[in-house]
């Protein structure tokens, strides 16, 4: 935690042209505003000195959809991740992420005075994003039921969200660094002037590497011990097979067995509330007498090769920033991203609905990247048309407060952490505590509806009570970030 001083922002247009046909701000920026600050999206505490209040608002979104589907969508499992093929609401979030992250880039590396600094900072953020990543999803903390802490090395899962994040933050700053000196001042006539080669290039060997290994990778017979049985038991899954989109031979599994090891996978995921493995589909439930081997193995939805085609949805983010930069008029910037993202949304629902590639989060499927980043392009383009064009900032007031402060919600609401310290102070039982009286007297029991009522705690006591705290630190201007 850290108090920070921000400068006051014109809500009009941002950046003019000055009288050599540079861009510069509106505000009289300081050399430390100059050099490399990068906001990422669990980053918000400097986020005022370098952005406008529609990325912050849209971070706050997401970080407020990330606690409403993690904690609600075993309730509302229609909201939760999609045990394989197709997309829900939780789907959505993880490429949201990487978009605003690649938007949030576009603008902080508009000028780069010195290159070996900007490269030393970004690698030191992508290590820090690792440690807290590793931390918090690695399986040290049990939070927020279980009090207990540690983890088996045996079993560490190296993989996350913040990791993945990380990965796709250093590839996409590290190119927009590097080819700073390639950068047009202005742009030649034409709709797709826009699109610069050295832009995509990160994007495009994400693509290529993942669409070759996907669809070539041998992907051959493997095996693994279920450790969350009675007594661990030794499986087998017979593959033998290429180009398998299915949950038990894909190459992403396969990649990831070999370079991480299977009891370093996740070892919950979402596959398991298929059909083939629960009669419970698409919520929880015990697993089949007949269920598939495969149905109780490890897997990691935030892996390598599946994170090595993440990069493309940082590379979107970057030209949607690029977009913003170039282009003056609201006109001009709307009819680009919403072309794009519409194209985009609707190259994935082809690829989807013709079987070619089905939109998978799990695999993090080329037509899921299209999908999303259309998806995300739309929404980013509404948020801008409410708040910088019709000027409706005072409605999404409480998301700009979440996404200025955006690690502390991932941390305390997100990952449980503050849930866990109030779960700490119980009386007699660790069942009772303040946070399980809340949730029974408060919502489960007045609403005589488990369901219901653990869709208002997170509402009213994670979500608005995160955004209110969020607020009170705004206003002593104290902010978290890496």
């Amino acid at each position: 935690m850290r108090k920070e001083l921000t400068g006051v922002k014109d809500n009009n247009e941002h950046i003019n042209m000055n009288k050599n046909g540079e861009m510069k701000n509106e505000r009289n920026a300081t050399k430390l505003q100059q050099m490399v600050r990068i906001e990422l999206s669990l980053v918000g505490g400097e986020a005022a000195s370098i952005r406008e209040d529609l990325w912050v608002e849209e971070e706050g979104e997401r970080k407020a959809l990330m606690v409403l589907v993690d904690d609600a969508g075993g309730a509302y499992p229609r909201i939760d991740h999609s045990p394989w093929n197709g997309c829900t609401l939780a789907d959505f979030v993880m490429p949201f992420f990487l978009f605003i992250v690649g938007v949030a880039i576009a603008l902080a590396l508009k000028r780069i005075p010195k290159v070996k600094y900007a490269v030393k900072k970004i690698i030191l953020r992508t290590l820090k994003l690792l440690f807290w990543g590793i931390l918090l999803q690695g399986g040290y903390s049990h939070a927020p039921d279980d009090l207990s802490y540690g983890v088996d090395m045996r079993f560490i899962r190296w993989c996350g969200i913040l990791q993945r994040i990380a990965l796709v933050y250093c590839v996409v700053a590290l190119i927009e660094t590097y080819t700073t000196k390639l950068r047009p001042s202005t742009l030649k006539p034409g709709h797709l002037s826009i699109f610069t080669a050295y832009r995509w290039l990160g994007g495009f060997v994400a693509f290529v590497i993942y669409m070759v290994t996907i669809f070539s990778l041998y992907v051959p017979d493997w095996s693994f011990v279920d450790y969350n049985s009675d007594k661990p038991k030794r499986y087998t899954v017979e593959c033998g097979m290429r180009g398998h989109l299915g949950p038990a031979c894909n190459a992403v599994g396969y990649v990831d067995r070999q370079v991480w090891g299977v009891n370093h996978l996740y070892s919950q995921p979402v596959w398991t509330r298929l059909k083939a493995c629960t009669l419970s589909s698409p919520a929880e439930g015990p697993l089949r007498k007949n269920a598939p081997a495969w149905c109780r193995a490890p897997f990691e939805p935030e892996g390598f090769l599946s994170s090595v085609l993440a990069i493309l949805s940082g590379t979107i983010g970057i030209h949607y920033g690029h977009v913003l930069i170039h282009f003056k008029g609201h006109f001009e910037r709307l009819k680009q991203w919403l072309s794009m993202g519409f194209v985009l949304l609707t190259l994935g629902l082809i690829l989807h609905f013709t079987d070619a590639i089905p939109i998978n989060k799990q695999l993090y499927s080329f037509s899921y990247v299209c999908f999303t980043a259309g998806a995300a392009g739309i929404v980013f383009s509404v948020f801008y048309l409410l708040i910088d064009v019709w000027g409706l900032r005072t409605p999404f007031l409480f998301l700009e407060w979440i996404g200025m402060n955006a690690m502390l919600v991932f941390v305390m609401a997100a990952q449980g952490i503050f849930a866990a310290f109030v779960n700490g102070w119980y009386y007699k039982d660790p069942d009772n505590s303040l946070v399980y009286w809340i949730q029974n007297h408060v919502f489960t029991n007045v609403w005589h509806s488990e369901r219901l009522g653990t869709l208002l705690y997170v509402i009213f006591a994670e979500i608005t009570f995160w955004g209110v705290v969020a607020g009170i630190l705004h206003k002593l201007g104290i902010y978290w970030k890496l």
